[in-house]
């Protein structure tokens, strides 16, 4: 036995040094997850944001640049303007009328077009450029005549013919062009949009600053639920994540310890056999060999032969306990009447109770059949009954209570003692094997109660207080009939 008491501690001293270097998936996979969905959840917020604000900025500044050039074709359709006339010959009034288009009727189209051009919903400021960059027209009377010949934006539409676009929180640097009546709020939208003569250059350009209301509204509510779908996407892939990744430790932690459970068995019952088997023709010799001497002594003799039979005996006991705690419980579950083999139980210790001075209050109603063995079960209670008993050596009471939950499909049976209890470590140790606190104890009781309770669907739970006493509770199934039943 000391071979088992050194191999307890080193597997002991084992696992709690496994215990402190453990890898903990739950609370690595916690941190990693956490910072990578950010990552990628702010990645892709701030992407999305982007194409969406240029994406509606670039769709604006193009319908404006297409209601100018529609409003330019409109004019000169409504006028009934030859087709060698555009819009861009009538803006500059420095250059001689056109030939094909009386004075009045040229006045006319200008207005009409420059009144279009001035109420522009959400303009800040319009300016007409002709081809020498001088301004020929502006909703800002000031800026009218002014010639700017540092703006790029400016040349690039008069050299290649094709419209250009800017955003701004704030107004550039040295751009004299910029004198707005009033001042934007958020942003502003700079447009330059060519207007073209009949032989196909830039005979005009006009430049429109916005500050779009509706858009800035709708890209904020655009925003807003980017961001939200982001923030809720991200936290439901992370949580649901989280949930199986937890789920996976636990049943990988549950797993491990059924590892560990069964080597421990498997080093039991090799030992256990090999015990049994050295042990066993030995005691059955020395107490042959008791028993003849018994015969022969004289009467002074007879307490000592006595005592060699008892520690046989007790010995004996032992021997089949590690055989019946390292057997394989290979037997199949059926149903059994649960009340009918705890009263057997009961009748089998009624000496020992009343020698001990132990009451029993035990409320048994009808219940189903359970899940389980008849002998198997015998000796669940057997081993649960008996460690009562001895945790009440100057009596007490017995308690035994069976409940019923037909939803859940389970039994519940409830043993508790008023004995002298257990410390927290005891508790902790309660299922290990070889562990006892009792004098000629072996420590494979709780052991085969776990195992047996297991084997059958069961479960087994434990609760003690020192100088209190200790309940057990033994869940069993029910039959597949009173389940369907239920």
């Amino acid at each position: 036995m000391a071979l088992f008491a050194q191999q307890q501690k080193d597997g002991k001293g084992t696992a709690t040094v496994a215990a402190e270097s453990s890898f903990n998936l739950i609370r690595w996979f916690s941190l990693l997850s956490l910072v990578l969905i950010s990552s990628v959840a702010v990645g892709l917020g701030i992407i999305s944001t982007h194409f969406v604000v240029s994406e509606s900025i670039e769709r604006d500044s193009m319908l404006s640049a297409q209601f100018v050039q529609a409003v330019a074709e409109a004019e000169i359709r409504h006028a009934r303007l030859p087709q060698t006339v555009t819009i861009a010959d009538l803006l500059d009034l420095r250059q001689p009328p056109h030939p094909d288009v009386p004075a009045a009727l040229h006045r006319q189209v200008r207005e009409e077009f420059l009144d279009h051009i001035e109420h522009l919903p959400d303009a800040l400021l319009a300016n007409i450029y002709a081809p020498d960059k001088v301004v020929v027209w502006s909703s800002n009377p000031d800026l009218i005549g002014e010639r700017f010949t540092e703006n790029q934006d400016l040349e690039q539409v008069f050299r290649f013919k094709d419209r250009v676009g800017a955003t701004y929180i704030h107004l550039p640097h040295n751009r004299e062009e910029q004198q707005f009546i009033r001042h934007h709020d958020k942003f502003f939208i700079e447009n330059y949009i060519p207007l073209f003569n009949a032989q196909g250059r830039v005979g005009a350009v006009v430049e429109i600053y916005k500050e779009p209301h509706d858009l800035i509204g709708r890209i904020k509510r655009g925003l807003a639920m980017i961001w939200l779908a982001t923030l809720l996407g991200g936290a439901v892939l992370f949580f649901g994540l989280f949930r199986i990744v937890r789920r996976a430790s636990r049943l990988l932690s549950y797993q491990q310890h059924k590892l560990v459970d069964n080597e421990t068995f498997v080093l039991l019952g090799e030992m256990s056999s090999a015990i049994a088997h050295s042990l066993r023709n030995p005691l059955a010799s020395i107490r042959s060999s008791a028993e003849l001497a018994l015969e022969l002594e004289p009467e002074d003799a007879r307490k000592s032969i006595g005592d060699i039979i008892g520690q046989v005996d007790r010995m004996s006991h032992w021997v089949r306990e590690l055989l019946v705690s390292a057997r394989p419980v290979n037997t199949h579950p059926e149903p059994v009447n649960l009340p009918a083999v705890l009263k057997d139980c009961l009748a089998a210790f009624d000496h020992q109770l009343k020698k001990s001075g132990i009451r029993v209050e035990a409320t048994v109603p009808a219940v189903p059949p359970v899940m389980a063995h008849n002998v198997l079960l015998g000796q669940v209670l057997h081993n649960v009954l008996a460690n009562a008993i001895e945790a009440m050596p100057d009596g007490g009471w017995l308690r035994l209570r069976l409940d019923c939950d037909k939803n859940k499909r389970k039994l519940w049976l409830t043993i508790a003692d008023t004995g002298k209890g257990m410390s927290r470590q005891q508790k902790l140790m309660a299922f290990r094997p070889f562990y006892t606190t009792k004098q000629g104890g072996l420590g494979v009781g709780l052991v085969m109660v776990k195992r047996i309770m297991e084997r059958f669907g069961g479960e087994v739970s434990l609760n003690s207080t020192e100088n209190t006493g200790t309940t057990i509770c033994l869940g069993f199934s029910l039959t597949e009939g009173e389940s369907n039943a239920a």
